[in-house]
């Protein structure tokens, strides 16, 4: 019985996990993309104007994420993790192939941003359910003595995406000429998004429910809501928030604002600078399920605080010493100091806040939170940066990233070791 069980595991892992992969793939492909497609949406202005239209969008879709986490969040509690998985990649789905079949401003004028506007609100929407709802999946279907190293399998996928997006705008930059790319090579990474998100979309329509769903006595229980989660799980709902402004600051700043800071600040050329931060991004991915599997021997709570202290020790340091790096090994090396200290925290986050919550309300508990704790803090990340940058004051950067890191240690240090307190042992 033993290769079943551990094929249908496998499988939930996969399922589970692989909706991240689609996610970060399109947070990439449009934000990578926006310099070839903003004229053909917004004919209007200079590049700098077109590229704010583009972002604006992009920003939209960020602030639909936690009405995402409310609907999703309450849609997977009500009716079961499946279907809550399967609504959020369907939703990408749509997106992504809305943005890669909608015609440009010159064919149908005003409605093409409209339409625009619209696929990022869905995939808004998608994002802000995915995490709470695969964080609650890959947790449930875990077994007791393995749920950190399952869990961290989301972080892996959520680093894929970023890396296949890379990929894929690599391969077109090399393949197609300039024109080509802002005419309609643009549409490709969109239309490999769709894609994939039907392929998952159909595999986790066939996945299995968890038991900690089918055995939620409702009867017991007050159906999942904004209200119930304030009103009984408050304390673990803002300690969660807190963790996430922390850890998703240090994210967005150790990868997405990192390639520009090489290249803005550091003065590397856009190629280097992506070498180094896929470079790191691989390594990083590689190591969560080492500390996914030593948060099973130790505890979730030891992971936490050595992200908490190492995280506060080295993000001013490294930033300082990356100002002046001359060569590519010496970037490399440097950028991947701070992402070895943020991994202990990414491999465990989503389990560490899945067990925080009981089965009824536990994809709004986790999806809630996290989203709001990520648009206000993650979101805002690059905007901040470059807001300390523009007042000649950019080491003041550093010191915001370390003090929401300090947010971050505050609630690490009040949050029960969630593998001996988890909630899920309860189900």
């Amino acid at each position: 019985m033993a290769a079943p069980i551990e094929t249908h595991r496998l499988r939930a892992i996969i399922g589970g996990s692989a909706g991240n992969l689609v996610e970060w793939y399109d947070w990439f492909a449009y934000a990578s993309l926006a310099i070839y497609f903003a004229p053909r949406f917004f004919p209007e202005g200079d590049r700098t104007a077109q590229l704010l239209s583009t972002a604006a969008i992009f920003a939209v879709g960020f602030l639909m994420r936690p009405i995402g986490a409310w609907a999703m969040g309450i849609y997977g509690d009500r009716h079961g993790r499946k279907a809550g998985l399967a609504l959020s990649v369907g939703l990408m789905f749509v997106g992504s192939a809305m943005i890669a079949a909608t015609p440009t401003y010159e064919s149908i004028g005003a409605a093409a941003p409209a339409l625009l506007l619209l696929a990022r609100m869905l995939q808004g929407l998608s994002v802000g359910g995915e995490y709470g709802a695969s964080a609650t999946y890959l947790s449930e279907m875990a077994t007791p003595d393995r749920r950190g190293f399952y869990s961290s399998f989301q972080y892996v996928t959520l680093i894929a995406g970023q890396l296949a997006a890379l990929a894929v705008l690599l391969v077109l930059q090399a393949l197609l000429p300039e024109a080509a790319l802002e005419a309609w090579g643009w549409r490709i990474p969109f239309a490999i998004g769709a894609v994939l998100a039907l392929a998952v979309y159909l595999f986790r329509r066939r996945l299995a429910e968890t038991a900690a769903f089918a055995n939620i006595d409702r009867a017991a229980h007050p159906a999942s809501s904004i209200r119930h989660l304030w009103r009984a799980h408050r304390k673990p709902a803002i300690l969660l928030a807190m963790m996430t402004a922390g850890g998703s600051a240090a994210f967005y700043a150790y990868t997405t604002y990192l390639q520009k800071f090489l290249v803005n600040t550091t003065g590397f050329d856009r190629q280097d600078a992506t070498l180094v931060t896929a470079g790191a991004l691989f390594l990083f991915a590689a190591v969560q399920p080492l500390f996914g599997l030593l948060s099973d021997r130790i505890g979730r709570k030891p992971l936490l605080l050595a992200f908490g202290v190492l995280g506060m020790l080295v993000t001013v340091p490294v930033f300082t010493a990356l100002k002046g790096a001359d060569t590519l090994s010496e970037a490399f090396l440097l950028a991947l100091i701070p992402l070895l200290a943020l991994a202990p925290y990414t491999a465990v986050g989503a389990i560490v806040k899945a067990e925080l919550f009981p089965a009824h309300i536990r994809t709004l508990g986790v999806a809630l939170p996290y989203a709001i704790g990520n648009a206000a803090f993650g979101g805002t990340t690059e905007y901040v940066a470059l807001w300390f940058k523009t007042q000649g004051l950019e080491s003041g950067f550093y010191w915001y990233v370390t003090a929401l890191i300090g947010v971050a240690l505050t609630a690490f240090i009040l949050v029960p070791d969630s593998k001996t307190a988890s909630l899920i042992r309860d189900d």
